[in-house]
Formats: C-alpha cells, sequence, structure tokens
C-alpha cells in the first residue's frame, strides 16, 4: 500500500471505529497542558523547591501572583473543555466558578499536604530532612496531586481530576484514583505499584508499603452486563493503620479497623477488627489482637508525631 491509500485507511476508520477528538467542536483537555498544571500546582504548594534558579523570600509575592494566574487561564479552560463534553450547560460560567473554587482550597490543601510530609519524615528512619522528603520521595508528588484532583472530583468536574493523578501514575507508578477520600499524615513508603480505587477511604495516620492494593472484590453489573456505577467497592481503612508490602484488601463492605496492622503479602476479603493483626502463618491467614506492648509502642509513637509543629 501507498502512503495515501494508507491515509485514505486511516481516515475511513476514524469515521467507523471511533477514538478521535471532538474536531469540530471545543476538544478534550490535552495531556501536555495538563500535565503542565500539575508540574505548577507542584509549585505553588512547595515554593522555591522546584525552581531552576534560587528564589529569594522577596520573589514569592509576584511568583505565586504569576503562577496562579497562569494556572487559573490554565484550568479554567481545561475544566470548560471537560464540562462542554459532558454536555453541562453554561460550561464557560460555570468553569469559571470551579476554578476559583478550587484556588481557593489550596491554603487548606497545602496545610495537609504539610502533615503528609511530616508522616513521610516520621515514618521513615532513612530520611534526613523535610526538605529531602519534598524533593525525593514519589509519595510527595502522588498524595499532593491526588488531594487537588479530589477537589476537583468533588466539585464535578469530569476526565480533569483523572488526568491529573495519571501525571503522578506515570511518573511514579502508583495509582490513586481521585474519588478516594484522604485523612491527614498519609504516607506511602516507596510508592511504587500502589493502588486505590475511586470508593476507597483512608483515614488519619495511615501507612502503607509498595504493592498494597486498595480495590474492588467484583463488580455489581445491571440487566445488560454493564457495571454499575457509583456503588461502594473499595475497602475503609481506620485511623492509625500500618499495612505491609504487597498486601491486598479488597470489597466495598471490608473495613481494616483503626490501630491494626496488615502483614505483608496478605489476602483480605473480610473485616477486620481494630487494635488486630493479620499476617499468614503457614499458609493460614491469622486475625489476632494485638498485645498491649504493640498498642502502647503505637500510641507512644503517635504522641510523638501530634507534638511537632505542622505549620511548615
Amino acid at each position: 500500500m501507498t502512503l495515501d491509500d494508507i491515509t485514505k485507511a486511516l481516515l475511513a476508520s476514524y469515521e467507523t471505529e471511533g477514538g478521535i477528538n471532538h474536531l469540530d467542536g471545543i476538544n478534550l483537555p490535552s495531556d501536555e497542558s495538563v500535565n503542565r498544571l500539575a508540574s505548577d500546582f507542584m509549585h505553588l504548594l512547595f515554593p522555591g523547591f522546584f525552581e531552576q534558579k534560587p528564589v529569594t523570600k522577596k520573589e514569592v509575592p509576584a511568583l505565586t501572583a504569576s503562577r496562579l494566574g497562569a494556572i487559573q487561564t490554565s484550568l479554567s479552560s481545561n475544566i470548560e473543555k471537560a464540562l462542554s463534553h459532558a454536555r453541562t450547560e453554561d460550561a464557560s460560567v460555570r468553569a469559571a466558578s470551579i476554578t476559583t473554587e478550587l484556588l481557593s482550597r489550596l491554603p487548606d490543601i497545602r496545610r495537609i499536604v504539610q502533615t503528609d510530609v511530616q508522616a513521610a519524615y516520621n515514618g521513615d528512619p532513612a530520611a534526613r530532612s523535610t526538605e529531602e522528603i519534598i524533593l525525593a520521595y514519589p509519595c510527595v508528588l502522588v498524595i499532593s496531586l491526588q488531594r487537588i484532583a479530589h477537589e476537583l472530583y468533588k466539585l464535578g468536574v469530569p476526565i480533569l481530576p483523572r488526568m491529573l493523578t495519571e501525571y503522578a501514575h506515570e511518573r511514579t507508578g502508583t495509582d490513586i484514583h481521585p474519588g478516594a477520600q484522604i485523612g491527614t499524615h498519609f504516607f506511602i513508603d516507596h510508592c511504587t505499584g500502589v493502588v486505590i480505587g475511586e470508593t476507597a477511604r483512608i483515614g488519619n495516620h495511615v501507612k502503607i508499603y509498595q504493592g498494597v492494593t486498595l480495590g474492588a472484590k467484583s463488580f455489581e453489573v445491571d440487566n445488560d452486563g454493564n457495571p454499575i456505577k457509583g456503588v461502594k467497592r473499595h475497602p475503609d481503612i481506620d485511623d492509625n493503620v500500618t499495612i505491609y508490602a504487597h498486601a491486598t484488601i479488597l470489597g466495598g463492605d471490608t473495613k481494616i479497623g483503626a490501630h491494626s496492622i496488615i502483614g505483608a503479602n496478605v489476602w483480605i476479603l473480610e473485616p477486620v477488627p481494630s487494635n488486630s493483626i493479620a499476617y499468614y502463618k503457614n499458609e493460614n491467614l491469622v486475625i489476632r489482637s494485638r498485645r498491649k506492648k504493640e498498642k502502647a509502642l503505637e500510641c507512644r509513637e503517635a504522641a510523638e508525631m501530634q507534638a511537632w509543629d505542622w505549620s511548615i
């Protein structure tokens, strides 16, 4: 076949097979634009950390205002595209309103993200400073962008929140759906191969390791065999839970109680009571109450974390 023949064949496939952008209308958000947004958001959350040249304190106000203005323009445009694709009425007006609301939430998001940074520092004896955490720990990028995407998700923006979290997924190998609800002081150690589903709920002071999955046990389907959207499919993780590497916890009715420990490579399909430890002994899953010594040590560690100044 000649190139002309191949061109004609491709054009025909566009008409018959679909899978093209809306060429005659408002296009969907572009990958390049959203990736730039993700990078700019990280600059706003951690001013001075990702600049190519040193930034003085005197320069921060102007730099912040400039970057905020650029984000406002790009974010509003991309939200409008996403809303238009969903056939939202007054997409332009709605996009402007959502953009203002999201940007107004950035100080609160930043406050929570700082607790994640501190949790990583406290949770990893190899860490030498919070600056090292921000610059070199992939969990900061993943969790920070998920927290921003989650706000857009709550505001009813389609497509764009998932594109923001996918930017972090591509860079780190950790996939957290923007719908997942995550409390403060969240730490993912090593932050590789982690999957957290849309309807997962995670409490405060939770620590998980590489390869952990908080997934769905099965999908409810309608009469035509299509998955039913919007149902609770993923587990709940209460406060002060630690989940070790490659553990798999599945199901919307599965809840891991507070102060519990889930061992490595454990497969959980049922609720685990508070103050429990789950692990394999030979080929059998053991779920037992934690000993007083284990609980006392964790309470002491929690008290030490609360004593830190989270205003950094």
